[in-house]
C-alpha cells in the first residue's frame, strides 16, 4: 500500500515536496492544503486535490502523513502542534534557539492523539545536526565548526526586502576563506561570528530610493547584519532576474578531534552539501523522513521526534535485508 501524503502550504517548499514525491514510488500525493482560494492553486499531480486548509480535519482518516511547508517565524509554531492532533506530521522548523519549546508543544499534541510528529528536519537543523552528534560521539576530545554557504539566506533576503525603498533583494552567506582553510588544516581557532562568515547583498531599489540610507539600514540591522562584514551591491532589475533568481545554498560541518594516550593524533571529519536549490533539497529530506514517521507510528510510537530519534533504516523504502546486502 502506498503512503498517502498531504502537503500544507504551496510555496517553494511545498512545490519541492510535490516534485520529490514523484521520485518515490511508494508514496502518493493526495491533497495540497492552502490558505488561498483552492481554485487559484494549480498543482502538477493528478488526481491529487487542492483544498482550503480550514477543511484539513475532513481528511483526518484519509492521510498517512502530512508535511508542513510553512515558515518557522509564525506558521509552524502554531500549525505543527495543531495538525499533530489530526495527522502524523513532519516539519522543517529551523529557529534553533526555540526548538526545545517547539518540541514540548508538539509532543503534548502528538502524544494525546497517538500520532508521530517529526520536527526540525532538513539539513540544518537536520542532517548537519546528526553529523555533529555522530562526530562528537566518535571524537569526544574535539571541537565543532559549521560553515554555511555560499548560498542564499531566505530569512536575511526577506529582511532586506522589508526595508523602505527596496524593490527586490537577495542575500548570500559566504564562509571566510582564511577561517575555512585553518579548520581544514586541523587547526582549532577561536572564531567570532565576523571571522567565520561575510554577507553579500544584491539590491534592486524602488525609483527615487535613497541608496545610502538603504545600505546603512542593512549594515546596521541587529540580529541580521550588524555582527558581520557586509557588502551591498545595487543592481538593475534585469541583472537581478538574470543572475539571482535561484536559491542555492550549502555548507560544511567539521569535527576536529584528538586520539591517543598523549592526544598525539588528529582527525578531521568533514560533511559537505552543495545545493542548487535549498528548498528542493530540504523537501527531499522531508519526504524521506515522512516515510520514517509512518513506519514509527505503525509500530505504535507516538509523540514528537527529532532526527536523533529516528532509525536511519526507516528513511529508506528498502527492507532491512536489502539494505544489509547492498549498503553494508
Amino acid at each position: 500500500m502506498a503512503i498517502k501524503l498531504g502537503i500544507i502550504g504551496y510555496g517553494n517548499l511545498g512545490r519541492g515536496v510535490e516534485a520529490a514525491v514523484r521520485q518515490n514510488p511508494d508514496m502518493e500525493l493526495e491533497v495540497v492544503f492552502t490558505r488561498r482560494n483552492p481554485e487559484s492553486v494549480k498543482i502538477a499531480t493528478k488526481p491529487a486535490k487542492v483544498a482550503n486548509v480550514a477543511d484539513a480535519a475532513e481528511w483526518k482518516d484519509r492521510l498517512d502523513v502530512v508535511i508542513l511547508c510553512g515558515g518557522s517565524a509564525t506558521d509552524l509554531p502554531v500549525q505543527t502542534p495543531e495538525y499533530a492532533k489530526l495527522f502524523n506530521v513532519v516539519d522543517s522548523f529551523d529557529t534553533h534557539a526555540k526548538i526545545p519549546e517547539h518540541f514540548a508543544k508538539v509532543d503534548a499534541s502528538a502524544r494525546a492523539a497517538g500520532k508521530v510528529a517529526a520536527i526540525s528536519l532538513g539539513w540544518d537543523p537536520g542532517l548537519f545536526s546528526l553529523n555533529r552528534m555522530y562526530a562528537g560521539a566518535i571524537l569526544p576530545e574535539g571541537k565543532d565548526y559549521t560553515f554555511w554557504g555560499r548560498g542564499v539566506s531566505q530569512g536575511h533576503s526577506d529582511a532586506v526586502r522589508r526595508i523602505a525603498g527596496v524593490k527586490n533583494a537577495k542575500q548570500y552567506t559566504i564562509p571566510v576563506d582564511s577561517a575555512l582553510d585553518a579548520v581544514r588544516r586541523g587547526e582549532t581557532p577561536e572564531l567570532s561570528t565576523r571571522q567565520k562568515h561575510v554577507r553579500e547583498c544584491f539590491v534592486v531599489l524602488e525609483d527615487g530610493a535613497d541608496a545610502e540610507r538603504v545600505e546603512r539600514e542593512i549594515k546596521t540591522m541587529p540580529n541580521y547584519f550588524a555582527d558581520y562584514d557586509t557588502t551591498v551591491h545595487f543592481i538593475g532589475e534585469a541583472e537581478f532576474n538574470a543572475n539571482h533568481s535561484k536559491i542555492p545554498h550549502g555548507g560544511m560541518v567539521f569535527r576536529i578531534g584528538k586520539t591517543g594516550f598523549e592526544k598525539e593524533n588528529t582527525h578531521i571529519i568533514e560533511y559537505k552539501l552543495k545545493l542548487d536549490s535549498n528548498p528542493e533539497f530540504t523537501s527531499s529530506a522531508l519526504v524521506a523522513f515522512a516515510r520514517a514517521v509512518c513506519r514509527m507510528n505503525k509500530e505504535g510510537m507516538s509523540g514528537c521526534k527529532t532526527i536523533f530519534d529516528i532509525p536511519p533504516a526507516y528513511l529508506s523504502p528498502k527492507s532491512g535485508e536489502e539494505l544489509r546486502s547492498t549498503l553494508l
